[in-house]
């Protein structure tokens, strides 16, 4: 049985290709003005989900990238302390060799004490170095600073909580400690080397022989030195970190631009593709529509 074709039902056919035609265009004009090729997640269910993971892997990067730009900050300023704190007991060293020599009247021993006291006050100021507010030197505390001064009761007391440490996050499974212990980096009250320098310039105000304080000198300066090199190893841990991550988000800013961006060239074409399709339909409408009623009176 052959189907009766009329009029109406060539127009019927005909508007809704030119709708069809009208339809494709418009979504790839959308394309081309938001650069994506995923607008709603109807438009490709699969590559949104992809999208999201995308997303959130790329969000969890950018926080690890977060994390270790900080902690170099923290390390670096730990680094710089560490290395002036060395070199300042260094000077106290070779300071005690010229107070030991004996050939030393007592205005020459006082004016050692006096730059020994000099180098002390610079040692504490070195021991409570911070980094955007917060003490290298006293893990997790909130002190305003990791040790107290000269004046206070007890002297040069840690303030820090012992056992704390502070870490920062660089990947899903390792963290790297980015603060220093500074009771182990400059000892407490009377076993600090603040209160050593005490110590030695008192004896050289007293007279008093100072040679075998070089031993405790060389004995801080070798607990600084060993704090010193595990400083830079975690230093070095932090800015491999800092590197991988820094690199783990461009490469997922790529994938998902994989997923998500048109290729332009492409969708260009396709486009004008499409608007010569539309022109086509819209000419063959036309054609279909002109008849009028004086055509079919002929």
């Amino acid at each position: 049985m052959i189907n009766r074709v009329t009029q109406q039902t060539v127009q019927r056919s005909t508007l809704a290709n030119v709708q069809l035609n009208l339809a494709k265009m418009a979504d790839m004009q959308a394309r081309m003005s938001s650069g994506k090729l995923i607008t709603r997640p109807s438009d490709d269910p699969a590559g949104t989900a992809t999208a999201m993971t995308l997303r959130s892997q790329t969000r969890a990067a950018e926080q690890f990238s977060r994390n270790a730009d900080d902690g170099v900050g923290w390390l670096t300023t730990v680094d710089s302390s560490l290395s002036a704190s060395v070199a300042e007991v260094r000077a106290a060293r070779n300071l005690t060799v010229q107070g030991g020599n004996g050939s030393l009247n007592a205005v020459g021993r006082e004016a050692i004490a006096i730059q020994l006291e000099g180098i002390r006050d610079e040692l504490l100021a070195q021991a409570n170095s911070a980094y955007l507010g917060r003490s290298v030197y006293a893990g997790t505390s909130d002190a305003g600073v990791a040790f107290t001064g000269a004046a206070a009761v007890p002297p040069y007391d840690w303030t820090g909580t012992a056992g704390s440490t502070v870490q920062r996050r660089v990947s899903t499974d390792t963290t790297i400690r980015v603060d220093a212990d500074g009771a182990a980096v400059f000892g407490a009250g009377t076993g600090s080397v603040f209160a050593l320098i005490d110590s030695i310039a008192a004896d050289l105000r007293a007279g008093a022989d100072v040679g075998p304080r070089l031993t405790q000198i060389d004995n801080q300066m070798d607990t600084m030195l060993g704090q010193l090199s595990g400083t830079g190893t975690r230093y070095n841990q932090m800015t491999s970190a800092q590197d991988k991550t820094a690199k783990a988000v461009m490469d997922l800013t790529v994938q998902l631009g994989k997923v998500e961006d048109i290729d332009l060239a492409s969708t260009i074409l396709d486009l004008e593709m499409q608007e010569v399709a539309y022109k086509g339909a819209l000419g063959a409408a036309a054609r279909v529509l002109q008849p009028t009623l004086m055509d079919f009176l002929r």
